[in-house]
């Protein structure tokens, strides 16, 4: 991670040396958190966050699921991430927002426990590589299986949820893979480590349903808008794995990784198709402000300034 000037914490600026926190936070201990991933993009009108308030809107609704009373709302949040983005002087970054129980009672209850709430914005190119973006991504289905929706509910970005996806990432890695593909108990699709999925089939695009225990994407969201808009048939649908291996095209979507073709499954090449990189250009058309069409998804940060020279 590469550092920048400011990051804002509990209601004010602070120098990125300096945004620390107690090692006895409840959020460290028992990974009692929420928190969302984001991007701003260079754009003619400035830098511009995407789809900033279903961002906020999200991280709202995953505290309220774990009990979590957020002492900021969406408001406030929007215009601390615009002064955070405007401080730290980067037309181009990624933004995490996290709240997470912290310093009061160690127990696993959160009662005693403040709400702390902090924004990053630092530079963060690809997440799965700029090689990838193009050439596709390999992976591996993983011996971890994505955990159901009453063991921890899936609707919440919750920050204790990623040591399911952490595992598979690591067995991945470790396997020589890009990344990994996780099923439910019963054997369907869900997604990736931390990130959506979609197969094409004979023209069509299928994704896994919500109920497969997956995140509600707002990538996988922008993806199925743009891919309707273009003409194609989006479909919800039950996949399993030799899905994956007889598949036309197969693309992994999220914030981070914005559009990554799949190359391969298990050894098995899928490589990468036309349908993939036309969804993967529009989205980037989308997101830098060339398509205006989808204008009202940017919001464009208030006062940006250029980075202070060193």
């Amino acid at each position: 991670m590469q550092g920048t000037e400011k990051i804002w914490m509990n209601g004010e600026l602070v120098d990125w040396a300096d945004a620390k926190v107690h090692v006895g936070v409840h959020g460290l201990h028992y990974g009692s958190g929420v928190f969302e991933g984001i991007r701003c993009y260079e754009t003619d009108k400035g830098p511009a966050i995407f789809r900033l308030q279903d961002h906020l809107q999200r991280l709202e609704h995953s505290a309220k699921v774990l009990y979590m009373d957020l002492p900021y709302s969406t408001s406030d949040l929007r215009k601390a991430t615009h002064e955070l983005v405007a401080a730290n002087g980067l037309p181009t970054c990624y933004v995490r927002p996290i709240a997470f129980y912290g310093y009061g009672e160690l127990g696993v209850a959160t009662t005693g426990n403040p709400v702390d709430v902090v924004i990053i914005s630092f530079p963060w190119g690809a997440y799965l590589g700029e090689d990838g973006q193009q050439a596709g991504i390999s992976t591996m289905v993983s011996s971890w299986e994505r955990v159901g929706p009453n063991v921890i509910p899936h609707v919440a970005k919750a920050t204790g949820i990623y040591l399911n996806s952490m595992l598979a990432t690591t067995e991945a890695r470790r396997a020589g893979y890009d990344e990994a593909i996780m099923l439910t108990r019963d054997g369907y699709v869900a997604d990736g480590p931390g990130e959506n999925i979609f197969v094409v089939k004979d023209g069509r695009l299928l994704t896994p349903p919500l109920s497969m225990s997956i995140l509600p994407g707002i990538t996988r969201d922008t993806i199925i808008h743009l891919a309707r808009a273009l003409g194609y048939t989006v479909e919800e649908a039950l996949l399993i794995r030799t899905d994956l291996y007889l598949a036309d095209e197969a693309f992994m979507v999220g914030t981070a990784t914005e559009v990554a073709p799949i190359r391969s499954v298990d050894g098995h090449e899928i490589g990468v198709g036309p349908i993939t990189l036309e969804l993967q250009k529009t989205y980037l058309d989308v997101v830098m402000g060339r398509d205006q069409r989808w204008s009202d998804w940017l919001d464009v940060v208030e006062q940006a300034r250029a980075p202070a020279e060193v």
